[in-house]
């Protein structure tokens, strides 16, 4: 490499500077050679015991450590803001961008040349991702990993059988003592949700647009074979910094493209369209909720993974991993997209086997025709809503009902369960107010559970609309990330109870009986909701983020500021 290493604008400096920047560091017992023209290799760790999912990350950053230093690199690890999708209220998602605006100037205000980042659990993996794009030095992904196939009285369980055990609860056919139980026999290893949830599907996500090594999405947290990878991801970020590969040189439009089409092969979660818009939106891709919709139409449904399926990720693995999957579909790739190993995604996937046609399918005989991210539009999602087919019911992808309307999350949880309620399995349930500002941060509650007296009947699934989100273990006709949100005071805010509201997934449609006039007419009359937020980072959040069709990322972070530092800081 001819190229000044970025690191020696702070360890080759002489005097003062130099020493400064090089004393403290040997308190650490480093000898002087490491300073002398190796590549400083960062890496962004987001363990913490209050995130369970990246628990073991400790250990797996030795093993990238021992990657690093046999290729001739000189490691260092820091740490970063952690987001424990099961902890943190009122929602992860509100702090997915400044995790990322912590990972973006962490990396830039270091002597960092390359960058390793350590992601797992929902939210650490597209903030670690948009703050590392947003500075554009050499950076790969290694995943933490999926846990281990739940068990519980002989049968196979993940994360996606907590909403049918709690629907079960509510209807009187499990007790709250059974559900404490199977608590243990589902989390019964490291690593994050075992099923295709959000976790899984970002794991995914990074191998498909090629910031990962192969096979990083789906090796189970505890198989050794995860720290091998995380050693071998070491040995590569040092070779990406002598050839200066940088994330702008992998995340194209193709690169962008190709990640959309492996999303609907394996039945990837709906927060699958915010990351990637907010990421398109730090490299400059120009990315629309239309392309989701677009790129996904003609990709059949390859994994049979819950919550679209019957496996897990587990057995993905041992299936041939994600370059399996994504060898059934190269015809629709763009095969020649780069990959932080060198290779095009051909050269990764072409020589790829299957070992088990049960858990990942052909693409001629798919294990379902209907896959991928649907986009609706009409006059209550004026710039768009995402429902996921392969997790609905399909009766009721062309359905009309009457709307029953929960004005905020609380109103919801007040009134589900009363008896009076206005209700039926042919209503539509319509969930306000838990967009990007109203909750705020966008919460996973647009899978509302049903009514206890519809439950009775053996229903399992109704239409469901909300501004939040779904967990991507979720399944159901969720209608979801409907914008403009109830906050911004368009036509969805003021959707009422007895609207008929018609869902034609087909037709991409998603339109209430209620004309322009009234729609007017309703929202002159609305009241205006003042926020009772007025200081910190949660009024920073409200008056800058972007609605869901943009990624709501903040409207000040769209682009990068590359990683150049002028001045020092004595």
């Amino acid at each position: 490499m001819n190229k000044k290493l970025r690191s020696q604008n702070w360890f080759g400096k002489k005097g003062k500077d130099g020493f400064i920047y090089r004393a403290w560091m040997k308190n650490q017992g480093i000898p002087n050679y490491e300073f002398k023209g190796k590549p400083v290799i960062g890496i962004c760790n987001t363990w913490s015991e209050l995130t369970p999912c990246n628990a073991h990350f400790r250990e797996l950053a030795e093993s990238v450590k021992r990657g690093i230093s046999e290729a001739g690199g000189f490691p260092v690890e820091f740490p970063v803001m952690s987001l424990g999708e099961t902890l943190i209220k009122p929602t992860a998602m509100l702090y997915r961008n400044l995790a990322s605006m912590d990972v973006e100037e962490s990396i830039r205000a270091n002597p960092i040349d390359g960058v390793v980042l350590l992601c797992g659990c929902d939210k650490t993996t597209p903030s670690l991702v948009m703050g590392a794009c947003s500075v554009n030095i050499p950076t790969i992904v290694v995943s933490g990993g999926p846990m281990l196939t739940g068990k519980y009285k002989g049968k196979n369980i993940g994360t996606s059988d907590i909403w049918r055990f709690s629907e079960a609860v509510r209807s009187g056919h499990m007790t709250e003592e059974e559900m404490e139980v199977t608590e243990a026999c589902m989390a019964r290893s490291r690593g994050h949700c075992a099923v295709m949830g959000t976790a899984s599907t970002m794991a995914c996500m990074v191998e498909s647009l090629g910031l990962s090594l192969p096979e990083n999405a789906a090796i189970p947290a505890a198989d050794s074979r995860r720290k091998v990878l995380a050693q071998l991801s070491g040995i590569r970020i040092v070779e990406m910094v002598n050839e200066d590969l940088k994330p702008t040189d992998i995340l194209t439009r193709k690169a962008f493209e190709n990640a959309i089409k492996v999303n609907a092969a394996i039945g990837g979660s709906t927060n699958f369209v915010l990351h990637l818009l907010a990421i398109a939106g730090r490299v400059g891709v120009a990315l629309s909720l239309k392309d989701f919709d677009v790129h996904s139409d003609d990709i059949p449904l390859i994994a049979n993974l819950q919550p679209s399926g019957e496996h897990f990720v587990e057995d993905l693995y041992y299936a041939g991993g994600l370059p399996a999957v994504m060898k059934e579909i190269l015809p629709s790739l763009h095969k020649d997209a780069l990959t932080v190993n060198g290779k095009t995604v051909e050269e990764n996937c072409s020589s790829v086997a299957c070992y088990d046609r049960n858990v990942i399918a052909t693409a001629e005989q798919p294990f379902n025709d209907i896959s991928g991210i649907v986009v609706v539009k009409g006059n209550i999602c004026e710039e768009g809503a995402v429902l996921k087919p392969s997790a609905a019911s399909p009766h009721l992808l062309k359905h009309t009902g009457k709307a029953v309307v929960f004005e905020d999350i609380e109103d919801y949880k007040n009134r589900i369960d009363d008896p009076n309620l206005d209700i039926d399995e042919n209503s539509v349930m319509v969930l306000k107010n838990v967009g990007p500002k109203g909750y705020p941060g966008m919460p996973e509650v647009g899978n509302m559970g049903l009514p206890k007296k519809v439950l009775a009947k053996g229903i399992t699934d109704m239409v469901r609309i909300s501004d939040g989100r779904m967990s991507g273990t979720g399944f159901g006709t969720v209608v979801l990330h409907v914008s403009p949100e109830a906050a911004a005071g368009e036509n969805f805010s003021v959707v009422k109870d007895g609207d008929m509201i018609t869902l034609d997934v087909e037709k991409r449609i998603l339109q209430a009986d209620v004309s322009d006039e009234e729609f007017a007419k309703r929202k002159k009359e609305k009241q205006q909701v003042v926020t009772s937020y007025t200081r910190g980072y949660v009024s920073l959040y409200i008056n800058h983020v972007e609605q869901a069709h943009l990624g709501a990322d903040f409207d000040f972070l769209k682009g990068s500021s590359g990683s150049e530092v002028t001045r020092d800081s004595h």
